[in-house]
C-alpha cells in the first residue's frame, strides 16, 4: 500500500518541510475530521489534541485546531501529555478521536502526528489510506454558525495520574525505594515524578527541564547513559528512563547496567502467570525479539507470537490472538488491560510491583535469560529499490548460509526515518558481526549511501 504521509507510527518529518508544515498539518485536520464526522449522529464531533515539549507543537497545535474548527469538530487541548496519556483520555472523554503531536524519540527538529480513534486505538493502514484521499480532496467547510469551538482541559493531567496510580497493585507501595526517572525532557516531565512519589517513592527525577529544543538530547530512554549513571551516583534501587512522548521504556538495575524491553516483557509475563493474569498462554513480540526471550518463554510454557515491527501491529496481533501483554525490545510494553498503547509509566510501575514482591536487589531478577548476541545497524538512504536488489538479496542469503540455522536476519526500512535497518542475531558474536558488515557494506554501495550509523 503506497501511502504519501503515512508511515508506522503516523505522520513524522523534519518540521517546516512537508508533510510537517502547518498547512499540511491542517489539511489533515479536516481529511481525519471529516473521516470520523459521519459517524457522530447524536452529538458534535470533538478531538482532544496533546502534544509533546518541541517548540513546533506551538505551531502545528493550532493549525490543527483551525482544521478541525473550520469543518465543524470541537476540540479538547490537553498540552503536553504522554502519548497514552492521549489516547486513554481520547476514550474516558468519549472524543471521535484523538491526536499527539510529537515525532517520539526523535530529536526536537522532527514532529510528528499519530491518530487514535474513539476507542483510543491507533489507525489502521486501510484507514490512515482512506484520510490521505480526503486529504487529496477540497474539504467540505461548515457553515459559520457550524464551526467547532476549542477549550482546554485543566485536570488532564490529575485524571492521567490517578488512572496510572491505579494500575498499581493493591497493597504495594514504593515506600523505601529510591529512584531515578528521566523523563527526556519531553511530555511525561511533569507526571513520572509526581506518580512515583504519590506512590512513595524517593524520587531523584533528570530531564524535568524542557525548552523546547532538548527532548531526547542525550537523555531518555534511546540515550539512557545518564540515567545508569545517575543510579550509581545516588545508591538508586532502579533507573526509569521515558522518551519524549512517554511510549517507551528502559530501566537500569541499581549497578547501573541497562535493561532493555525485552527483559522489561519477560518480568511481567513471569509475573503475571504466576498471578493467572496473563491471557493466552503467552506474549506478542516482534521480529526484533531476542531468541534468549523467545527460549526463556517455551521454557514457561508460553508463547512468543513476532508480530511487524510497530506497536500497533504488536496490538493488532493480541487483539486477534487474545493476548493482554507485548511488547518491543525498543521498550513500547503494551498492557491492553491497562492501555491501548505503549506506556512507560505504566510499565515500569509493573516492574517495581515484580521487584517489591521478590525483596532481592533489582541485579538479581532484571534478566531472567542470557541473551542471545544481537547486532544492529543502520544505514542512512532511502529504502527505493535497494531491498529488491539482487546484491542486497544475495549479501543476505550468504549471511544466512554462515548462521547456519543458528540465527536470524532482519533487513527492513524504517517506518519513521529514511533508514534500512539491519539486524542480525545469532550465537558466535563474531560471526554475527561480519555478517551484518557485509550487509551493511553492500546496502550503503547500491543506496550510493557514503556512511553507516551503528544503532
Amino acid at each position: 500500500m503506497n501511502r504519501r504521509y503515512f508511515g508506522t507510527d503516523g505522520v513524522r518529518g523534519a518540521t517546516n518541510t512537508e508533510p510537517m508544515t502547518a498547512e499540511t498539518v491542517l489539511r489533515l485536520a479536516m481529511a481525519a475530521g471529516q473521516f470520523f464526522a459521519p459517524t457522530v449522529t447524536r452529538h458534535r464531533p470533538t478531538a482532544v489534541i496533546g502534544k509533546d515539549t518541541r517548540l513546533s507543537g506551538y505551531m502545528l497545535e493550532p493549525a490543527m485546531v483551525a482544521g478541525f474548527t473550520s469543518i465543524g469538530v470541537d476540540v479538547v487541548l490537553v498540552g503536553p501529555m504522554p502519548t497514552p496519556a492521549v489516547a486513554m483520555l481520547t476514550r474516558s472523554l468519549r472524543a471521535d478521536l484523538g491526536v499527539m503531536l510529537s515525532a517520539s524519540h526523535n530529536t526536537h527538529e522532527d514532529n510528528g502526528i499519530k491518530l487514535f480513534g474513539p476507542d483510543g486505538r491507533k489507525m489502521t493502514d486501510e484507514n490512515e489510506a482512506r484520510i490521505e484521499e480526503l486529504m487529496a480532496r477540497p474539504a467540505q467547510l461548515a457553515e459559520p454558525a457550524r464551526l467547532g469551538r476549542a477549550r482546554r482541559l485543566d485536570d488532564a493531567r490529575g485524571r492521567y495520574i490517578e488512572i496510572a496510580k491505579a494500575t498499581f497493585p493493591k497493597g504495594l507501595r514504593l515506600d523505601g525505594l529510591k529512584l531515578v526517572v528521566d523523563c527526556a525532557h519531553g511530555a511525561s516531565y511533569a507526571l513520572a515524578p509526581r506518580i512515583l512519589f504519590e506512590l512513595g517513592a524517593d524520587v531523584i527525577p533528570i530531564g524535568v527541564e524542557p525548552d523546547g529544543f532538548n527532548i531526547n538530547m542525550d537523555c531518555g530512554a534511546t540515550a539512557p547513559e545518564e540515567m545508569c549513571r545517575a543510579v550509581v551516583e545516588h545508591g538508586a534501587h532502579a533507573g526509569i528512563a521515558l522518551d519524549g512522548d512517554g511510549d517507551r521504556l528502559a530501566m537500569a538495575d541499581e549497578t547501573g547496567v541497562l535493561v532493555d524491553g525485552d527483559c522489561i516483557l519477560a518480568l511481567i509475563a513471569a509475573s503475571w502467570q504466576d498471578d493467572g493474569r496473563l491471557g493466552a498462554g503467552g506474549v506478542v513480540g516482534t521480529g526484533m525479539s531476542n531468541l534468549g526471550l523467545e527460549r526463556y518463554l517455551s521454557g514457561r510454557g508460553l508463547t512468543l507470537v513476532r508480530a511487524s515491527i510497530g506497536d500497533r501491529y504488536v496490538l493488532e496481533a493480541m487483539r486477534d490472538g487474545g493476548y493482554n501483554l507485548g511488547g518491543e525490545q525498543s521498550g513500547h510494553i503494551i498492557m491492553s488491560e491497562h492501555a491501548t498503547t505503549g506506556d512507560g509509566i505504566l510499565a515500569a510501575l509493573q516492574v517495581l510491583a515484580v521487584l517489591l514482591r521478590s525483596d532481592r536487589p533489582f541485579s538479581r531478577i532484571a534478566r531472567p535469560y542470557s541473551p542471545f548476541p544481537q547486532v544492529l545497524r543502520n544505514v542512512r538512504c532511502s529504502a527505493a529499490g535497494v531491498l529488491d536488489a539482487p546484491a542486497v538479496e544475495g549479501a543476505i542469503r550468504e549471511g544466512e548460509s554462515r548462521l547456519d540455522g543458528a540465527g536470524r536476519i532482519l533487513v527492513r526500512a524504517s517506518g519513521t526515518e529514511p533508514l534500512i535497518r539491519v539486524m542480525v542475531e545469532g550465537e558466535d558474536a563474531v560471526v554475527i558481526n561480519a555478517v551484518a558488515d557485509r550487509i551493511v557494506e553492500t546496502v550503503s554501495r547500491i543506496a550510493g549511501a557514503p556512511k553507516r550509523i551503528t544503532a
